[in-house]
């Protein structure tokens, strides 16, 4: 059964009008809010402008964790490091050893509270910006990677890479510990179709981000802009996907975060249960 969760934020009202950020003052809110809307986990966000608030900092923080998830039934299977879109892993072609070593405590505190991936996003301001860029990354994860196997937590990249790029990337790391996050909605923007997308990295998706965006454009309500459910939901159903799905759509109106995701959880689960059984049925 692959867990349906949510994007850490989504279930409040937006903080100082920005679409996602960590919920310093409320993050704990959102543990009943996330079953009540029936999700089995929250994707935890770890930003730079909320480092020292986050509860991953402290021994005591990561107790509370566990326990509102306990408490709830909603697990924190993985976080989004947004940290590292403003101190990026690599810049102009070169790894950043404080940004790395950052990521080397990030993963000690995820593996005390079994988080079973860190995303790593890859896009806009932390973007690729090239083949040197490209290439400074795979030679920093392969030895990063095999050097913190023993925690057991992958890492998941996401990126705006063109699906062939984004494929010689994956292969060139070659590490059972390092996927890829696909987001359909981003993909979307970008104008790659899902089976262009997942023919090339398909065998290394271990998370998906669901939105909506038009292409070119930013993120609109589900069923609203460019992205193709339905193909996104069939094409992984043929790869028999086994992760998670995350959502990260559009926000409705402030007071209506639950009712929303509720909606979202649903159409999601529809969506993927019609997809296995179309898969099913040509086998």
């Amino acid at each position: 059964m692959n867990a349906i969760g949510i994007m850490q934020g989504r279930l409040l009202p937006p903080r100082a009008g920005r679409i996602q950020s960590f919920p310093a003052d409320a993050w704990a809110e959102e543990f009943p809010r996330a079953a009540a809307a029936g999700l089995a986990c929250i994707e935890w966000i770890y930003d730079l402008e909320t480092a020292e608030a986050n509860p991953l900092a402290s021994a005591a923080g990561l107790e509370r964790v566990r326990a509102a998830a306990r408490a709830h039934g909603v697990g924190v299977r993985s976080v989004c490091a947004d940290y590292f879109m403003d101190r990026p892993l690599v810049r102009a072609g070169r790894a950043d050893a404080e940004a790395w070593a950052r990521l080397r405590w990030l993963i000690a505190r995820c593996a005390a509270i079994g988080v079973g991936y860190i995303v790593l996003p890859f896009v806009d301001a932390s973007a690729l910006r090239g083949p040197a860029d490209a290439d400074a990354l795979a030679a920093a994860l392969r030895a990063f990677a095999a050097d913190v196997a023993p925690s057991g937590v992958a890492l998941h990249l996401e990126t705006a890479l063109p699906p062939g790029e984004c494929r010689a990337l994956l292969r060139a790391v070659d590490h059972p510990l390092v996927r890829a996050t696909w987001d359909i909605g981003n993909s979307a923007a970008l104008g790659y179709a899902p089976a262009e997308e997942l023919d090339a990295i398909g065998a290394w998706v271990g998370s998906v981000h669901v939105k909506d965006r038009r292409r070119g454009g930013g993120t609109v309500p589900l069923g609203t802009g460019d992205a193709d459910l339905d193909a996104a939901f069939a094409r992984l159903a043929r790869l028999d996907y086994a992760g998670p799905f995350i959502l990260q759509a559009a926000r409705g109106a402030d007071g209506g975060e639950v009712a929303l995701a509720r909606e979202h959880r649903a159409r999601v689960a529809a969506g993927w249960d019609a997809a296995r059984a179309g898969a099913a049925g040509r086998r």
